[in-house]
């Protein structure tokens, strides 16, 4: 791990960001998000699945979106491939490019639950889970980002991603059955299990969702040596 090149793959990102009107405007959907619950319970506490789905919507629209944009640019320029050939490793480029993606993610997270409340996350089975969130998708965003040819593609794989992992606690309202299969797998997902963590003092929510993170780092991977030996 080198961190001159790190620092050097951040700084190309953070001015890639900034002239990315899309990219821009993707951070203000939580915090808007978060007004307009806050504005609509009229001053009562929020429900915790209403948080956490800002927070999926976070994850999803900022963590996933940004790092799917910024890995599909550089496919359609036909850089990544260069930047994978180069002196910087994979942990390098990874890391370079997650520090941007972090540093707005965590911004648009901490306002949005400033706005919301943010009381129930101030312990650390909450922090953790919310570190393991970002990772899940942000993993999940850099291997998708890594197949898709341009930055059109990432449209069809960005909604999928986010009515899947980001929308999940809203899987309450299709009116499935609450002892039917399909909600028995929505409830393993990431987002669902982190609103368990707050319903009991079990730490098994957590290790389910690092299950979930190993898959995506496994599938980012996979997608990077793919990226890397391509013709």
């Amino acid at each position: 791990m080198n961190v001159q090149r790190i620092n050097a793959i951040f700084e190309k990102d953070i001015k890639d960001f900034m002239k990315n009107m899309m990219l821009l405007m993707m951070p203000l959907i939580p915090i808007v998000l978060a007004l307009i619950y806050t504005r609509i319970s009229d001053g009562e506490s929020l429900p915790i699945f209403l948080i956490y789905l800002v927070v999926g919507v976070t994850f999803s629209a900022v963590t996933s979106s940004s790092m799917m944009t910024m890995m599909a640019e550089e496919n359609e320029k036909k850089t990544l491939r260069g930047l994978m050939l180069s002196p910087a490793s994979f942990l390098d480029i990874i890391i370079g490019k997650s520090l941007v993606t972090g540093l707005i993610t965590f911004t648009a997270l901490i306002i949005s639950l400033a706005i919301m409340g943010i009381d129930p996350f101030l312990n650390i089975k909450a922090i953790i889970a919310l570190i393991l969130l970002f990772l899940f998708f942000l993993f999940l965003g850099i291997g998708i980002g890594l197949f898709s040819k341009s930055i059109a593609a990432t449209s069809a794989y960005l909604m999928p991603v986010m009515f899947l992992f980001g929308f999940t606690p809203m899987v309450d309202s299709f009116g499935l059955a609450e002892d039917g299969i399909a909600m028995a797998v929505f409830e393993t997902f990431p987002i669902m299990q982190a609103i368990e963590l707050h319903d009991g003092n079990s730490w098994l929510p957590l290790g389910v969702i690092f299950i979930w993170v190993a898959a995506a780092a496994v599938f980012m991977y996979s997608c990077f040596k793919k990226t890397r030996t391509d013709d």
